[in-house]
């Protein structure tokens, strides 16, 4: 594989990096957090406004850069390593996609330019916290089981009415920045039981019957919520409801996985590198605690990890078919790493409030939301035909970012 960026590529990189260091040190991060919207708002439009990272992948007739996944993995890497909270991940790596594939196009009018600059966030509420079987990362999710069967749980849609809207009724919990966005993308059951299948439905942050709880995460840097919907109005995405929402979500996914992966790369190098930092100027017995040769070989083999899960992830923004994959290989990265970063901290490293324990964090949050790591690695299998016969296969559902779909 070619790994080798272009200037443009290498210039986004060093441009984020240079602006988070000044703007998102660790310092900055609790007063991002405590905000309302989980994340600094001034910040967030610099980085839409000023660098275009909501729009890095979105094709240029809706106001996006028109680059590709690689461009916003490389982006989200750099977010990684400064733990930043952003809605990024919520709104261009997994609503976007979305929308460029299956909306219409007024839909895609209406709604990606406004992505594009920032001025509109997006997420993602899938029932039961199933977010990583929803988007076909640990499971298959042509079967609707993850969104409650089509029988009671989930979330229901019935319409449409007189006015042409649909009506939902549900709820949704561990919504990536559900509490926060101004717009959320629902997957609910329509047509009845008998006739039940899941679609995905637009509903405006402010819509009637619409309730949103913040909920306490692992990760304050992830924030999560609880969206209730109670015969509130939505939109049906898409023309008449015959496209394949489980196959889209599934190619989103993967794309997604791909993006995510760059981004745990980034969280995993970042706390190696802090730690060998720390050990160069820890000193113990009158000499630095990183001249130990078990030190050395415990850092070289942490090295080693976060660069093969880099070079997965590289590999996996060009053919996201291998961001799963990828993202098992990064996620796993992460946990070992920032878990031996806490180690090689000693006492102060066991600190609650140590910059290690948000690496930490971090690591353990993303685990639990898109993982666990065999089971990514045992769907993936599946889908390959390890086990027996590969999963029949759908025709691939166009996620080009407005390109055309």
């Amino acid at each position: 594989m070619d790994a080798a960026f272009t200037a443009e590529q290498h210039e986004i990189r060093r441009t984020l990096r240079e602006l988070l260091a000044r703007s998102a040190g660790p310092d900055a991060i609790p007063a991002a957090v405590r905000t309302a919207e989980g994340y600094d708002p001034v910040l967030w439009r610099r980085l839409a406004g000023d660098l275009g990272l909501p729009g890095l992948a979105l094709a240029a007739e809706y106001g996006g850069a028109g680059c590709t996944v690689t461009e916003l993995a490389l982006a989200c890497e750099e977010t990684g390593r400064a733990l930043l909270p952003t809605p990024l991940l919520a709104t261009a790596a997994l609503a976007a996609p979305l929308i460029a594939a299956l909306g219409t196009p007024d839909q895609r009018a209406a709604l990606l330019p406004r992505i594009a600059d920032g001025t509109l966030t997006a997420a993602l509420a899938v029932a039961g916290g199933s977010l990583a079987t929803a988007l076909g990362l640990t499971g298959d999710n042509l079967d609707g089981a993850w969104a409650g069967g089509g029988r009671a749980g989930g979330i229901q849609a019935r319409g449409p009415g007189e006015d042409g809207d649909r009506r939902l009724y549900g709820e949704a919990d561990r919504v990536l920045d559900g509490h926060s966005a101004g717009l959320l993308l629902v997957a609910a059951h329509a047509g009845g039981y008998p006739r039940s299948r899941t679609q995905l439905f637009l509903v405006p942050g402010d819509a009637a019957g619409l309730a949103r709880t913040r909920l306490t995460s692992v990760d304050e840097t992830r924030p999560l919520a609880r969206v209730e919907l109670r015969d509130t109005p939505a939109e049906l995405l898409g023309a008449d409801g015959t496209a394949d929402a489980a196959a889209a979500l599934a190619a989103a996914g993967r794309t997604a996985a791909a993006i995510l992966a760059a981004e745990a790369v980034g969280t995993a190098a970042s706390a190696l590198e802090r730690t060998v930092e720390y050990v160069k100027a820890r000193e113990q017995f009158g000499r630095a605690v990183g001249s130990f040769q078990a030190v050395k070989h415990r850092l070289a083999d942490l090295y080693v990890r976060v660069e093969a899960a880099r070079s997965a992830a590289y590999h996996a923004a060009r053919d996201p078919e291998a961001g799963p994959l990828a993202l098992a290989q990064a996620l796993e990265a992460a946990r070992i790493t920032t878990g031996e970063a806490v180690q090689l901290h000693g006492g102060i490293g066991f600190t609650w409030e140590h910059e290690a324990h948000r690496y930490l964090k971090r690591a353990a949050g993303d685990e639990l939301l898109f993982g666990p790591v065999h089971r990514l690695r045992d769907h993936a299998a599946r889908r390959a035909g390890l086990f027996g016969p590969a999963a029949a296969s759908r025709p691939p559902v166009g996620i080009a970012y407005g390109a055309g779909v």
